[in-house]
């Protein structure tokens, strides 16, 4: 393996990224309706501008993980240390992709350890990086630890320390939904709706508390119980749900880099990447 395949596995993260991006309609998240309108459309097109910022910092930690060759307790600060450094870079792009980072790096990383893993493989990977502190990361706290320790959410590392479950969850029903004849946005979207419907989103429980946060998943399962998006009582249930959403400025901005990860899995595997 050379730095051709470190590349190849970022270029893949990176278009999941991107990919999750392009989604619509996507309740209370970005994309590309936010173009038409005049508040919101500069922050969607810095998104996608700043997604392509993480292909160097991605390729990097592919390599790392290449060159460690194993889930130490080195690579976990190698990967640390690479991430705050992308974080930087993306910022001068734009910003955002916090998330997307954490999730995609670990993935990838992971996916370089073991070339031809398998989904479940790589997840397992990544749990077994993840389950490593990174003792040179800032102390201070984030807004989702913060949360998470007031909540008892598992959070973005937890969700990573359990083997990333939501990514696997999203991975199944992306495959379901293709076998029974749905179109590659109505399954991504039941891909996403899924992971709402049960992810302890700390960045709802900012914003709309346990109570909010339970009715988001509510509605969101309720969407997927009528059948889901390709179907004509779940896309109107989807719509409804959106439009509460963003009337509210309720984000379920941690389901998003989640989506993602089953995506770079998706296209990875099929490409043979991983």
């Amino acid at each position: 393996m050379n730095s051709r395949e470190d590349e190849l596995l970022a270029k893949a993260a990176v278009d999941a990224l991107v990919g999750q991006l392009a989604l619509t309609p996507k309740p209370g998240l970005p994309d590309p309706r936010d173009l038409t309108a005049r508040a919101t459309r500069r922050d969607h097109r810095s998104l996608r501008w700043s997604a392509r910022a993480l292909l160097p910092g991605l390729t990097a930690m592919a390599a790392a993980a290449r060159r460690t060759g194993e889930p130490s307790a080195r690579l976990r600060a190698e990967l640390g240390a690479i991430g705050r450094s992308t974080e930087h870079t993306v910022g001068l792009a734009g910003g955002g992709h916090r998330g997307a980072l954490w999730t995609l790096g670990l993935l990838v990383a992971a996916a370089a350890l073991k070339p031809g893993a398998g989904p479940a493989e790589t997840t397992t990977l990544a749990k077994h990086i993840a389950a490593h502190p990174d003792r040179r990361a800032p102390r201070r706290p984030s807004r989702g630890s913060t949360v998470s320790a007031r909540y008892g959410a598992a959070g973005a590392r937890g969700e990573a320390r359990a083997g990333f479950p939501h990514v696997r969850r999203a991975l199944d029903i992306l495959t379901t939904a293709r076998a029974q004849g749905a179109a590659e946005p109505q399954a991504r979207l039941d891909a996403l709706l899924t992971v709402m419907s049960t992810l302890q989103d700390t960045e709802l429980l900012y914003t709309a508390g346990p109570t909010g946060l339970r009715e988001v998943q509510a509605r969101a399962r309720s969407v997927l119980e009528a059948g889901g998006t390709a179907t004509r009582s779940g896309a109107e249930a989807l719509t409804a749900l959106d439009t509460d959403l963003n009337r509210r400025g309720w984000s379920p901005s941690g389901s998003a880099p989640l989506l993602a990860g089953a995506l770079f899995l998706d296209a990875s595997g099929a490409r043979g990447c991983v």
